[in-house]
């Protein structure tokens, strides 16, 4: 994974993620701005009830976000394999084994959890928009 496709790879997943009437009802009540940091490139994922309404791109000091999560790139390629090796096959597991952090309102992650690791996992979909 490049540089450059960090934005089209997250804009791919939003898309996916209108198509899964599960994860619609998981984030029915999900409405945040979440941090997402990839070796310093930081997008801004605006979720409205289990919707991703808008993505931005950072760096910025005046978005405010509710939990973040920053990883580097390499773990973030080896989680979204079709099927990740041990230790990359949860966010959790950029924190287990070093790779990344987790900041923020963990209460709200937490209460969303199901949701937001399915989100996540759109990137390891098959589908030639999100892997192109």
């Amino acid at each position: 994974m490049s540089d450059s496709d960090l934005l089209p790879r997250f804009t791919a997943m939003a898309q996916a993620l209108s198509g899964k009437a599960h994860l619609a009802r998981l984030g029915a009540l999900f409405s945040e701005t979440v941090l997402i940091e990839v070796d310093g490139e930081e997008l801004y994922l605006h979720f409205h009830r289990g919707a991703v309404e808008g993505i931005t791109t950072g760096p910025s000091r005046k978005i405010p976000w509710c939990f973040a999560i920053r990883v580097d790139r390499a773990a973030l390629d080896k989680y979204w394999q079709p099927i990740p090796e041990a230790g990359f096959h949860d966010i959790f597991g950029f924190v287990k084994t070093g790779r990344g952090r987790i900041e923020g309102d963990i209460l709200t992650l937490v209460k969303n959890l199901r949701f937001f690791k399915d989100f996540m996992a759109l990137g390891r979909e098959p589908d030639r928009e999100i892997t192109a």
